[in-house]
């Protein structure tokens, strides 16, 4: 497994939301785009972050009950819940300061 794997939902997110960008800025008649908004991109994005940070939390208990005997499995997992998590929030940061300098833009 390789980090590239660890943000996947997330890049793919990302990669839906630009590929929405384009085909909004540059209209043709004859392609017709399947557009998601940005609010359910980053929901479901939200979502699977959640979803994997639970996956690691089952994981440490299950483990600390004696179930799970894969230790390196564990922390892999804890890992890519941390790393998806400060994707999120890296994203978020951006999204929220590139509203602020829109909304400091004069008129």
């Amino acid at each position: 497994m390789n980090i590239i794997d660890t943000t996947h939902s997330l890049a793919n997110g990302l990669r839906q939301l630009g590929e929405s960008a384009a085909a909004v800025s540059t209209p043709t008649g004859s392609e017709t785009q399947d557009t998601q908004d940005f609010a359910s991109v980053f929901k479901s994005m939200l979502g699977d972050v959640n979803q994997s940070q639970q996956r690691a939390t089952q994981l440490a208990e299950s483990f600390d009950e004696g179930q799970q005997e894969d230790l390196a499995g564990v922390m892999i997992a804890q890992q890519k819940a941390r790393l998806s998590f400060q994707t999120t929030l890296q994203v978020r940061n951006k999204v929220v300061s590139a509203y602020q300098d829109i909304m400091n833009m004069p008129i």
